[in-house]
């Protein structure tokens, strides 16, 4: 059999695990097959890896102990040697370190990518952490940012030149992420009688589940009349969850909620949702809401990172503070009180995502930088 000389990119970030960061990299992976592929793990890598389906792609997991990296460099050079990549591609600070060892091994072209803001340090304001990203960043030929909030970071108080900076937005995949009229039978909810509030993610402290959970247990003051028709659907598993589901049944609404956790056909569930929230505290460009806006949903997002990037307020959607229940559960009011606003929001974002965030151009883009291409301009 001959040798599959296509160049080879491995992707190396702290675990493979559900998630929006590594859904993207399954994205690139199964849409460029001009490469070949490797996944490298610094910790462990999932069942998530199933989601993969180019042929051939290696999976490496290196199974780190919790601490710094440094003891685990030759491992990862003598690995970067055998493999002989063209690219390595970091993602987070989690993995940034690894630039090092493929500096050694001269990997033709180092890439990292930061996707979003750390949980301790939100709006990247940590001089020790913008010092630890030169120091670990030094290495790389290229940065790759997801929004135009962590381009400035990198290119402002972190110190990269800005032209190693590229900005390159999620894409989402609308012809897998749309509307449709069938519903799934895993779908517990009726459409026209239930009006249903979606949101997906990883039940975790950044992604503020919980705040989502009193905005809507506050509904049934906000809106008396519609509250026995409203319905919370919550797609994720996490350490959270449990919280989540106690805190609704405490509350008596846990017949109008279902918080499945993490579930393999979101493509199929998130069109039967009418108002997509997103509660985080902070975000990248955010995957589950691009995807949100392509199945023609209702965004209410949190006013962090990348979401106003994606979500003009009043235009096609609706921005409020972080961390704040009151304000949240006001948006969701307005939609749920208003149902023209709520379907001209949703068009506007079905268009949107459609038409400045496909998945065509974010490949693309990929595929010029993977091949050493110069950035366009703009990014």
């Amino acid at each position: 059999m001959p040798a599959d000389l296509r160049p080879l990119v491995v992707h190396l970030l702290n675990r493979f695990d559900t998630g929006g960061l590594e859904n993207g990299v399954v994205n690139v992976i199964n849409n460029t097959p001009q490469f070949r592929h490797a996944v490298v793990a610094v910790t462990e890598i999932t069942a998530f890896k199933d989601r993969v389906t180019a042929p051939g792609t290696q999976f490496i997991a290196l199974r780190k102990p919790p601490g710094q990296g440094f003891w685990i460099y030759p491992k990862v050079y003598r690995l970067l040697r055998e493999l002989r990549p063209a690219v390595l591609h970091t993602r987070n600070i989690g993995a940034m370190e690894f630039q090092w060892p493929a500096w050694v091994a001269r990997v033709p072209l180092r890439i990292h990518s930061e996707h979003g803001w750390d949980m301790d340090d939100l709006g990247g304001v940590s001089r020790r952490n913008q010092l630890i990203r030169r120091v670990y960043g030094t290495p790389a030929h290229r940065f790759v940012a997801l929004s135009r909030a962590i381009e400035t970071y990198l290119a402002g108080p972190v110190g990269f030149p800005a032209q190693r900076v590229q900005r390159i937005c999620n894409g989402v995949d609308t012809k897998r992420f749309a509307p449709v009229t069938t519903v799934p039978e895993a779908w517990p909810f009726h459409r026209g009688e239930h009006l249903v509030i979606g949101a997906v993610g990883r039940m975790q402290t950044v992604k503020d589940p919980l705040n989502l959970v009193e905005a809507f247990l506050r509904l049934r003051d906000l809106c008396p009349a519609a509250w026995p028709r409203l319905r919370l659907a919550m797609l994720g598993g996490g350490p959270l969850l449990e919280k989540a589901r106690e805190r609704l049944a405490q509350a008596g609404a846990a017949d109008q909620a279902w918080l499945p956790g993490d579930r393999s056909d979101v493509a199929a569930l998130l069109p039967q949702v009418d108002i997509f929230a997103l509660p985080s505290q902070a975000e990248g460009i955010s995957n589950t809401l691009l995807e949100a806006m392509a199945c023609g949903c209702a965004p209410v997002a949190t006013d962090v990172g990348g979401n106003s990037e994606l979500v003009q307020d009043g235009v096609n959607g609706l921005l409020v503070p972080a961390t704040d229940a009151a304000a949240l559960a006001a948006a969701l009011a307005r939609l749920v009180d208003d149902a023209a606003l709520r379907e001209r929001l949703a068009a506007a974002s079905l268009r949107r995502a459609r038409a400045e965030f496909s998945l065509e151009g974010m490949l693309a883009a990929y595929g010029q930088l993977y091949a050493g291409a110069p950035p366009r301009p703009g990014g």
